[in-house]
């Protein structure tokens, strides 16, 4: 399967151009999920598409199921519920990690000493990182098998609509927004599986659903000491790559130490920062970017990703 990431489309949109290098014949279909009760607000991202765009209409599906099976809605509020109080605990943990591994790269301790105790609290932070997701894939597994979404009607209803548009259409477009909520409804309608091989663009937070790893982050955020969070495990559609959509506002990209810490942590991944005009194409094997994409590196550098592969 062909994917393409590009950065945030507001202000330095490439979705057309990208649309119009890979040459897709017939209708392209679109997730807005991310944009909830906007979802239908699409007229913008059409004209992007030159107006042969069928939006899924995932998220009022998705609304429209919960309202007729109240078990379904009351059991998706209930595991929702149960990661939120997850992500907080682990969130506890998290920053005690971080700070660590931060202390030990800014000591005055001589550097052999200094580098080994910080390897070591790096790894820390990693297995904290996996058992994390380890336990949020355990609890969506265990609401899979206790309620069967795909199995009950309104699902199933829904999908039959949805795997008939999918198969008159040439590609999928997902947009950002609320990553959780994007990421449940895709995940509700098991798109991916309806989607075969088909081509699939994304964009901010549709570029962190389809990652392997959903990491949010942000270096001066309102609340809270600002330490990246492994969040969920994202659709896997593009292996090998964490994208950060509005990394120039939201991280300190001239940091060394940081730019080293996150690129360490979340390795063999590659941290992508994923601005206006960014894009990054995998074709099932290899990735490649044009100029002007970047990767952070373990030195703490960051340098062009043109050409890079996978």
């Amino acid at each position: 399967m062909k994917v393409v990431l590009l950065g945030p489309q507001r202000h330095d949109p490439n979705l057309g151009a990208t649309v119009r290098s890979l040459e897709f014949q017939g209708r392209v279909a679109t997730v807005t999920a991310g944009w909830q009760e906007r979802e239908a607000d699409d007229a913008e991202l059409c004209e992007h598409l030159g107006h042969r765009c069928v939006n899924l209409e995932l998220y009022r599906r998705a609304s429209d199921v919960f309202r007729r099976d109240p078990e379904l809605d009351a059991a998706h509020q209930a595991r929702q519920e149960r990661l939120h109080r997850m992500q907080d605990l682990y969130t506890i943990r998290l920053n005690h990690a971080a700070d660590a591994c931060h202390a030990l790269a800014s000591s005055d301790a001589p550097d052999t000493l200094k580098l080994q105790e910080l390897a070591g609290a790096v790894e820390a932070l990693r297995t904290l990182d996996r058992e994390h997701l380890g336990h949020v894939a355990e609890v969506h597994a265990e609401f899979v098998v206790r309620f069967r979404p795909l199995e009950r009607e309104g699902v199933a209803s829904m999908r039959g609509e949805l795997a008939a548009i999918l198969r008159d259409v040439s590609a999928l477009v997902v947009a950002g927004g609320h990553v959780a909520v994007l990421l449940n409804r895709l995940r509700l309608f098991g798109i991916v599986e309806l989607l075969g091989d088909r081509p699939v663009i994304a964009w901010s937070a549709g570029a962190m659903a389809v990652s392997e790893r959903v990491v949010l982050f942000h270096d001066d955020p309102p609340h809270g000491p600002g330490h990246p969070e492994a969040l969920e495990n994202g659709l896997g559609l593009i292996p090998r790559v964490v994208p950060l959509p509005h990394a120039r506002y939201r991280l300190h990209l001239d940091d060394p130490g940081r730019v080293s810490l996150m690129a360490r942590r979340f390795a063999p991944a590659a941290c992508v920062p994923m601005d206006g005009g960014a894009r990054l194409d995998w074709n099932g094997a290899a990735l490649w970017a044009p100029p002007g994409n970047y990767l952070m590196e373990e030195s703490g550098a960051i340098r062009e990703l043109a050409e890079a592969s996978a």
